[in-house]
């Protein structure tokens, strides 16, 4: 059956291209295009970035002059860039969008409201959920299960620059395997980096599977949510 609702996560460093920073117009312009891609199957569809092609809290942390706290704190707001970045592009398809921000900002965008952000997904408008969980130390994956769980979402789509999961990795050994499906514990017990440990045991206690996949491969969201076709990636579930 086809999934009614979905959330898609994807990182930030994905929008920066091969300039390894900042954002790429001709890339987000190819990721709002995929996402089109659901709205015009009427699929409802969420979406989470991460902001690590402006800033990662970690990274700014480690330096010892900024906190940790703080660090997070910046990356959340580098989200939220992106977020709008994403906003300009989907409206530019002609699409309907919300962002929503865990962290007041009303000048700029929606506060998250849960109820609201299902109201949105219900009328055909695309979600764009921003600023994470809205506390230091959770990362954007744990964001996007959470957001996911919360607007009662039939998946999470992991979008990446690889097909998805494999036994060793696939850059440095010929021979790995690409696994097409793999349980939330043997991603947890085998230290599988689908996503952060948070993140892969809320979508366990859940029950909401999660689909890693290649962004980058056209028409592959389309594949994989609206026409059902599991090929070529892996699920956690």
């Amino acid at each position: 059956m086809k999934p009614k609702r979905v959330l898609v996560k994807f990182s930030g460093e994905a929008l920066a291209g091969s300039s390894g920073f900042g954002i790429e117009p001709e890339v987000i312009k190819y990721i709002a295009g995929e996402i089109k891609s659901l709205a015009i199957a009427g699929v409802e569809t969420g979406i989470v970035i991460g902001g690590g092609n402006i800033i990662r809290g970690v990274s700014a942390s480690q330096g010892g002059i900024i906190k940790r706290t703080s660090g997070d704190h910046m990356g959340m707001l580098a989200t939220v860039i992106n977020a709008i970045a994403l906003k300009e592009a989907l409206e530019h398809f002609g699409l309907n969008v919300r962002v929503q921000s865990a962290i007041k900002m009303e000048a700029i965008c929606e506060t998250f409201i849960m109820g609201r952000a299902i109201r949105h997904l219900q009328k055909g408008r695309a979600v764009i959920f921003a600023a994470g969980t809205g506390n230091p130390f959770f990362t954007t994956d744990t964001a996007a299960t959470l957001r996911a769980v919360e607007i009662e979402a039939d998946m999470i789509i992991k979008a990446t620059k690889v097909n998805g999961v494999y036994d060793k990795d696939p850059n440095k050994f010929e021979g790995a395997k690409l696994l097409s499906t793999l349980s939330y514990d043997d991603a947890l017990r085998d230290d599988i980096k689908v996503m952060d440990d948070t993140s892969i045991a809320l979508a366990k206690d859940n029950k909401l599977p999660i689909v890693v996949c290649n962004m980058f491969e056209p028409g592959n969201l389309a594949k994989i949510i609206v026409d059902g076709d599991l090929s070529g990636c892996s699920i956690v579930k």
